[in-house]
């Protein structure tokens, strides 16, 4: 079996009043839907040339016709009642592939760049997890190799929690990691004004 190298990507279904809806709040649902198609295409462009298996998974179903061609990226559907039950079992399922290591990332990230991946796989030669943290106190990459269940239970997911409880976790379990510059999601009004994302500041 060949040891691959595979990134997962985490998306939302492109439906206006279920995504971003805290920044919704400020801008009406129409805005806040396309400030997210922005934020999908960056991601898009920030993935399309790294030589690694990519996957896209959707959260309610999959789409065939959008911007994630179907002979660049395998697309599947989020599994979970949760964030980390849907997190975890797409771990689970990339490394029963043969995965050698998996990276996981949202569309949430203006900052992230295709240097952040390539680094982020480079920290796992020597660790056995890294992570980019995001300003917000959660984080926007996750590195594995070898699948790690306890990551993914008991974790206050979306707070500002997340990224220390799951340093915890690593350190209980006695695990190397190293981490990434820290970013900034976009999920308020306020992570929207200080993005370069200048078409929907009004």
């Amino acid at each position: 079996m060949t040891r691959k190298n595979i990134l997962i990507v985490f998306v939302k279904n492109r439906v206006k009043g279920k995504v971003k809806t805290r920044l919704a709040a400020d801008i009406g649902n129409e805005k806040a839907l396309k400030v997210y198609e922005h934020l999908l295409r960056h991601t898009f462009n920030t993935v399309k040339d790294l030589k690694m298996t990519k996957q896209v998974w959707y959260s309610d179903y999959i789409e065939n016709d959008d911007i994630w061609e179907n002979s660049e990226f395998d697309k599947l559907l989020q599994r979970g009642k949760n964030l980390g039950d849907r997190m975890k079992y797409a771990f689970e399922k990339a490394f029963t592939t043969g995965a050698q290591k998996v990276i996981i990332i949202g569309s949430d990230c203006y900052e992230l760049k295709e240097n952040h991946i390539n680094r982020g796989l480079k920290l796992l030669d020597e660790n056995d997890a890294v992570i980019g943290p995001s300003k917000d106190g959660g984080y926007y990459l996750l590195g594995l190799k070898a699948f790690t269940p306890e990551l993914f239970s008991g974790i206050e997911w979306s707070t500002n929690r997340v990224a220390d409880q799951t340093r915890e976790v690593l350190k209980s379990h006695k695990l190397e990691w190293e981490e990434l510059q820290e970013l900034n999601d976009i999920d308020t009004i306020e992570d929207l004004k200080s993005s370069k994302i200048q078409t929907f500041h009004q």
